[in-house]
């Protein structure tokens, strides 16, 4: 089984930064996909970004230019660095990770952007 812990969440002011962490763990596991996804208030979880394990990117249109995910193979760890944010960032943050039979999620970091 592989668990998923998301830290970095918190209150930022519009233009602010954050950074947030995801890291996975377990016994004797691969991972395929490390993506961010966010949930805000009465709206569906859309995907923010993904990295594959072979370091190719995907980005929401909506953060390309502001946000850059990266992640850390040898600490199975995932980040998503948030700049120039904006109150419509403002969402619970999920990290999901997807690899051989098994996709995990985390309890989600909450990310709020005041105006």
């Amino acid at each position: 089984q592989v668990q998923v812990v998301e830290s970095g969440g918190g209150l930022v002011q519009a233009g602010g930064s954050l950074r947030l962490s995801c890291a996975a763990s377990g016994r004797r596991f691969s991972i395929g996909v490390m993506s961010w996804y966010r949930q805000a208030p009465g709206k569906q979880r859309e995907l923010v970004a993904a990295i594959t394990s072979g370091g190719a990117t995907n980005y929401a249109d909506s953060v390309k230019g502001r946000f850059t995910i990266s992640s850390d193979s040898a600490k199975n760890t995932v980040y998503l660095q948030m700049n120039s944010l904006n109150p419509e960032d403002t969402a619970v943050y999920y990290c999901a990770v997807v690899g051989p039979g098994y996709d995990a999620w985390g309890q989600g970091t909450q990310v709020t952007v005041s105006s």
